[in-house]
């Protein structure tokens, strides 16, 4: 079999440790067996198509839900959206290349064997990772790193963060196959310190320096809650609204009717309730009476968060652009804030070239007339009675790094979310993605979701309750505490240009031992 071939079908094993599957052996296994081809590949053009054939079976797959968001939109075919798939994967499959490419390039130029493809694969995973998540608005959507999210590997990222955890990933498969592919007599007592088995010294450190040592972290590191939380109580609705129904201005008041009942009666205690995404569908940016009747269930303590739509009108009061926003509002329908999302999807919440795909007859996957305008960024909320809420709708989770004003630190954040759209794996992909922002930044999240999954997330990224996919349902919980700030959130991704100086550096220095993959 071709070795592109063979890289596809790795590609595709590998996609299997994203959610729903959570099956990660296979992604190392997937890495693991893909530097077999790239050590043998005889030109650079070979090393980086097939690194670009990893990445598109590993794509396509992981990526199979944005073919059901076009099964909402009457104007795009059905079959458009798994050609969407596609081409998207095409694209994103070019940072896997690089990364083959720079790793291929890389061992040639400097020379060494194994040992040193292993390490600059990883250095340039993580490199081309970032730039993903960067390049051309960015689409970070399943890092590798995520894959480990339920292992202590993953608590790593509140150290380096997910591209840099990702990398490390990487080359970790790499020694893995190194080592599992030894000659037994190469690891005895009395050959160890010899200097061919150096890259076998190098894996064992590192293996150990990114499984082993997380865990002792994880087993003998202070919880990041008290086993008696005392922090204010969040109520997380999920109403069960399908995305073919959310926009029915027929179904409106019944929506919001079902809403409320979820959201429960006040009493003495002070309650933070949360609804997803376009959750509130009324105009209470520019209607009072608006706001009073969704606040109709607030008791005098308690605070409704919830995602809706802000109108940005022209001189004349015509509606040219809305926010995508999230509204806290107060008893008696007071407006306490507003936050407008900032990282917009590219075809769902704008549209790309709109005088073009206007006159080709396209429009936007998720209903309407007019683009959304994006907010200024990550932004802190004060809430009376229930601190500092740092705000991030839907996908604006995604992006390691971009998700907190550090400036002004919240206690937790608060993520809206309509998945309803992402078929079968978007939403648990998306949970997980989430997670893995609480443990780099040390923070709980809260999230809610009209079908799924809503959950209540505490600092280390376990789940503390959800919510699943289609069902309708309330969490009400005290608030987990957040950590002190990680070293993620002070390093940023400047930690992804030191963990790849820290394996470009160790490339250079195995790069006189020649051992090759089997």
């Amino acid at each position: 079999m071709a070795p592109f071939a063979i890289a596809l079908l790795l590609g595709i094993l590998s996609a299997f440790g994203f959610a729903p599957f959570g099956l990660w052996p296979l992604t190392l296994l997937g890495f693991g067996v893909l530097y077999l081809p790239l050590a043998r590949a005889q030109t650079r053009w070979q090393a980086a198509l097939i690194g670009g054939c990893f990445g598109l079976g590993q794509f396509v797959l992981g990526l199979d839900w944005i073919a059901k968001a076009f099964t909402y939109q009457a104007n795009m075919p059905a079959w458009l959206g798994w050609v969407a798939v596609v081409l998207l994967s095409v694209y994103l499959a070019v940072y896997p290349a690089l990364a083959a490419l720079a790793a291929w390039w890389g061992t040639r130029r400097i020379g060494g064997g194994g040992a040193t493809m292993a390490l600059l694969f990883g250095a340039s995973w993580a490199v081309c990772e970032w730039l993903r998540g960067t390049m051309f608005t960015g689409f970070p959507w399943n890092p590798v790193a995520v894959t480990m999210i339920d292992l202590p590997l993953g608590g790593a990222a509140r150290f380096v963060g997910t591209y840099a955890l990702s990398g490390l990933v990487v080359t970790s498969a790499g020694f893995i196959l190194i080592l599992a592919t030894r000659p037994k007599e190469a690891l005895t007592r009395r050959t160890i310190a010899a200097q061919e088995n150096i890259p076998a010294v190098i894996g064992i450190a590192l293996l150990v320096g990114v499984y082993l040592v997380p865990a002792l972290l994880q087993r003998f590191s202070p919880p990041a809650r008290p086993p008696m939380p005392k922090g204010p109580v969040v109520h997380i609705v999920q109403p069960d609204i399908g995305q073919g129904e959310r926009w029915s201005p027929q179904l409106a008041a019944q929506h919001l009717a079902t809403e409320q009942a979820l959201s429960g009666s006040p009493d003495d205690k002070p309650r933070l309730i949360l609804w997803p995404e376009s959750g509130i569908e009324a105009n209470v940016l520019e209607d009072p009476v608006a706001r009073q009747q969704v606040a109709a269930m607030l008791g005098p303590k308690d605070v409704l968060l919830g995602g809706g739509e802000s109108p940005i009108r022209d001189k004349k009061g015509d509606e040219v652009e809305a926010g995508n926003s999230i509204f806290a509002i107060g008893y008696g329908g007071q407006l306490i804030a507003r936050y407008d999302k900032a990282h917009l999807v590219p075809w769902g919440e704008y549209l790309p070239m709109r005088p073009l795909m206007s006159a080709i007859g396209l429009s936007r996957l998720v209903p309407g007339a007019i683009d959304f305008r994006p907010g200024p960024g990550p932004a802190t909320v004060d809430v009376p009675g229930f601190g500092r809420v740092g705000m991030q709708l839907c996908y604006e989770m995604v992006f390691s790094g971009h998700v907190v004003n550090e400036a002004y630190r919240p206690d937790f954040i608060f993520n809206p979310s309509n998945d309803a759209w992402f078929g079968r794996s978007g939403p648990p992909q998306h949970l997980a993605q989430a997670r893995l922002r609480a443990i780099e930044e040390g923070l709980p999240i809260a999230r809610a979701t009209p079908n799924g999954i809503s959950a209540l997330i505490d600092a280390d990224g376990r789940i503390l309750h959800s919510i699943g996919a289609n069902q309708s349902g309330m969490i009400e919980l005290p608030l987990p505490a957040a950590r002190a700030p990680t070293l993620f959130s002070h390093l940023g991704n400047m930690a992804v240009l030191l963990i790849a100086l820290l394996l470009g550096g160790l490339a250079f220095a195995a790069r006189r031992y020649k051992e090759s993959f089997i």
